[in-house]
């Protein structure tokens, strides 16, 4: 039992458990957010998205898509990225228009895409471009929406790139930022390796009573209790780990009252999936729906006693009479779920 888990907050915001789900690229959509503070996130953020897209997206369905948050999804942040600190401030703007409560800035992004283009994770390479790019949403924002940023612990391990996150953390929080999530890998390392809770640690120690969270390897309820116990950080943000399993929220939740809850049944992952793709389609539309909740149905198949299968089923899913199928066939019986393996491992038989 850990009743002793700090109080998170973000600026001005409170956040009711120090367990929060990241920005997810491709994933962290309205859907996704609403399953997953319905099962204990205490703060989600959207995919991220480019400064010059949210500024030329209109009024129709891109922008219904994109900039949805509904009333019970606060609090609720939104990250940017982008490479040009002009373009910042508007689109920043207009995401707290759209009913944001806070802007994340990506300077963590390792895809060899976005740093060609000097987005993202190359942003950790030019501490001057990063921090004007805080300064300047900094500024534009109402003091009462918090800015908080993301970033890797340098684009590799050599010391020019300590020195330019300790340039870049140190110019962010002078600059008024009110959080800043450390994410234990390099750029240069993307998703390989371990992730160094030893760095996120001397980050949080280094900070002091600054706010910091730290990513990077929470697949499980314990590996998030984990990170805060061994690391002194304030709170942590779920990537990986809750695509597919949004239950690491409502496990963790129950974990740190001492209750170690066991992986959700067959029937209960079935309810779940049923309303994300509700959800899904509500928003997507029927024929779209379909090919959006393929990548999650690959994912909750993970959680399957016979995940290899079920994972198949869902790739194979072309009409939505097709995911009815799957979850009459795979989910009638309501068997005792599986933790999910590891992202490198495989499906159960």
């Amino acid at each position: 039992m850990m009743s002793n888990l700090p109080k998170l907050r973000i600026g001005p915001i409170a956040v009711d458990f120090p367990v929060v789900q990241a920005a997810l690229s491709g994933y962290s959509d309205w859907p996704m957010r609403t399953i997953s503070r319905r099962l204990g996130a205490a703060l989600t953020v959207c995919e991220v998205m480019l400064d010059r897209f949210v500024l030329n997206v209109t009024k129709g369905r891109k922008a219904k898509r994109f900039l949805r948050v509904d009333d019970d999804e606060h609090p609720c942040g939104a990250q940017l990225m982008g490479a040009v600190p002009e373009q910042f401030p508007p689109a920043a703007l207009k995401l707290v228009a759209a009913g944001f409560d806070a802007i994340d800035l990506n300077f963590a992004c390792p895809v060899k895409k976005v740093l060609g283009r000097r987005r993202g994770g190359f942003l950790l390479s030019d501490p001057a471009t990063a921090l004007e790019i805080v300064a300047r949403v900094r500024e534009a924002l109402p003091p009462h929406v918090p800015v908080t940023i993301k970033m890797r612990r340098g684009m590799d391990d050599s010391r020019q790139s300590r020195d330019n996150f300790h340039a870049i953390f140190d110019g962010a929080f002078r600059l008024g930022s009110a959080a800043i999530t450390v994410h234990g890998r390099t750029v240069r390392q993307r998703y390989e390796g371990r992730s160094s809770r030893e760095f996120i640690r001397e980050v949080k120690l280094y900070a002091g009573g600054k706010t910091v969270l730290g990513s990077g390897d929470l697949f499980t309820a314990r590996d998030c209790l984990d990170m805060l116990r061994e690391t002194g950080v304030d709170g942590v943000s779920v990537a990986r780990g809750a695509i597919g399993n949004p239950w690491i929220f409502q496990q963790a939740r129950a974990l740190a009252e001492g209750i170690e809850l066991p992986p959700p049944g067959l029937h209960q992952q079935r309810d779940v999936i049923a309303e994300h793709y509700r959800l899904c389609e509500e928003l997507y539309g029927p024929s779209r729906c379909c090919r959006v909740m393929r990548k999650f149905g690959i994912k909750y198949a993970r959680l399957h006693p016979r995940g290899r299968e079920v994972r198949d089923a869902f790739v194979a899913v072309a009409a939505p009479s097709d995911w009815r199928a799957v979850l009459e066939r795979w989910y009638a019986e309501d068997l005792p779920g599986v933790e999910p393996p590891p992202p490198d491992g495989s499906y159960g038989t």
